[in-house]
Parts: structure tokens; sequence; C-alpha cells
């Protein structure tokens, strides 16, 4: 089961769950403000993506970040700050089985999953 990452009311998520469904791609969807976050995530998805590609910033929570943590963010205060606002974090994420995907796109989704069908 593909476990994606993200909230439940983004519309990214929303396409990337509707998607996965279409393509009858077993999945659950983990939600950052309902299940948390495990300790190791954000290591995991930072050595994947890099801590830049992680911040959302078209996000509503940047948006709402004071102005000196948005202009002294760097990679040793990045992951803490996504973990105190999980709403930060871009999505949704899929890092799992060799797949790892953030935010969607339907081209890269169904290079990702064609070996799994």
């Amino acid at each position: 089961m593909i476990i994606v990452y993200g909230i439940k009311n983004c519309d990214t998520v929303k396409k990337a769950l509707k998607w996965l469904t279409e393509h009858g791609i077993e999945h659950r969807l983990h939600d950052y403000r309902v299940d948390g976050l495990e300790p190791d995530f954000l290591v995991r998805a930072e050595a994947q993506f890099g801590w830049r590609e992680l911040v959302n910033k078209r996000s509503t929570s940047w948006r709402n970040l004071d102005e000196n943590t948005k202009k002294t963010l760097k990679k040793s205060t990045a992951l803490c700050v996504l973990a105190e606002q999980p709403t930060l974090i871009k999505r949704p994420i899929i890092l799992q089985d060799g797949i790892a995907l953030i935010g969607f796109n339907e081209q890269d989704y169904t290079a990702a999953f064609s070996q799994i069908k």
C-alpha cells in the first residue's frame, strides 16, 4: 500500500489521491495534521528532495511565517521549522518502494507507478 503524505483539504493532494484511485493503486493518506510526522520522515524526504524543495512557498503557512524566519531559513533550521509547522511541507509526498514523488504531476505518477500495475 502506498502512503501519501499531505493534508486532506489540499487540492493537490486530492488530485493525487483521485489519480491513484482511478488507476487502481491501493493507497492511504497520512495527514500531517491528524497523524503527525514520524521522526525520520523529514530527514528521508530532505535527503531525497533537498530542504528547499520541501518548503511550500505557495502556502498560507509560508505567507503567515514571520519575515525573519523566511529570510534566514537554511538547511540547519528548515527541518525544525517544517516539523513545527507541517503545513509548510510541499505536498503530496510519496517516498517508498523506490518511488520518490513530491507534488503532483500526472506524467511523473504514470512513470513511477507503471511498474506496479
